[in-house]
């Protein structure tokens, strides 16, 4: 069987006050990515540190719009926050972005590790 391949890629960020962004990387990746790898084509966690605060960009890749869905919920532009976020992030996002992939070029989509 041919491997899928990604046209979707599902963004969501969020910022946490720097003292706490440590804690935070890890409630993230145990609550919010790990369930992700399991569903996803891929994912990625990015993060800036800044002088107050740090931004975390969470980026998943899906082979299509239902295939997030069967994941996200029927609209998979809702968010669902992680039990802890309101403890941890400044403010609730209220959105995610969802773009289609028009290019891409490496290795690092799908990847493992």
């Amino acid at each position: 069987m041919a491997e899928k391949s990604p046209t979707i890629a599902r963004i969501w960020r969020g910022r946490v006050a720097a003292a706490r962004a440590d804690e935070y990387a890890r409630y993230l990746y145990e609550a919010g990515i790990r369930p992700l790898e399991e569903k996803a084509l891929g994912v990625e966690q990015l993060r800036e540190d800044r002088a107050t605060e740090s931004e975390f960009i969470t980026i998943s890749y899906w082979e299509n719009i239902e295939a997030m869905s069967r994941f996200a919920g029927k609209d998979p532009r809702k968010i669902h926050h992680l039990p802890r976020d309101p403890e941890f992030l400044i403010e609730l996002p209220e959105t995610v972005q969802i773009l289609a992939i028009t290019f891409r070029y490496g290795r690092a989509i799908g990847a493992a590790g």
